[in-house]
């Protein structure tokens, strides 16, 4: 790869793709099996090899994804906080209605215990839980998007041409 070569784009593509799904309320159990986090890596492999005439190494693939992958996260973080503002009372209401169908009392403890703890947090602790899980998106991002983005330089390999 060239020195003139720019992660820009590709980190900003695949980011976009790694932070919106992983924020979007139920989308986000696609990184139960951090789905979403390997596909914002082969995003960015496929954007910088369409950006390239020549062949991508995995090596360009795997920076291109741990850049998508630190990217993510921090778009993660911005849009899930005011997600959750919104989110939020649906979330408690819904969570106050199973309480009430419950007849387990286990399961009547563990649903109390999460409806209060959210509905005395308030927005700092909202921003205090958002900090904490950006710290674990920045460390499995950065992990699992650049298995993504080698992925995607092998999947997206441009044939190199033939020499004389």
């Amino acid at each position: 790869m060239s020195t003139t070569t720019s992660y820009k784009q590709p980190a900003l593509i695949g980011g976009l793709v790694l932070g919106v799904l992983s924020a979007l309320p139920i989308v986000y159990f696609g990184n139960c099996c951090c789905l979403w986090i390997i596909t914002g890596g082969v995003v960015a492999a496929y954007v910088l090899q369409s950006n390239q005439s020549t062949p991508i190494t995995p090596a360009d693939g795997a920076l291109a994804g741990l850049l998508a992958g630190l990217t993510g996260a921090i778009i993660h973080f911005l849009l899930s906080i005011p997600i959750d503002i919104v989110v939020g009372p649906w979330e408690r209401a819904f969570g106050q209605r199973l309480l009430e169908m419950t007849n387990n009392p286990q399961m009547q403890e563990a649903l109390t215990r999460s409806l209060d703890q959210s509905a005395r947090g308030g927005f700092a602790f909202l921003i205090i839980r958002r900090a904490g899980v950006l710290l674990l998106m920045l460390v499995l991002g950065g992990a699992f998007s650049t298995v993504g983005g080698v992925l995607g330089a092998l999947m997206f390999k441009k044939s190199s041409a033939p020499t004389a």
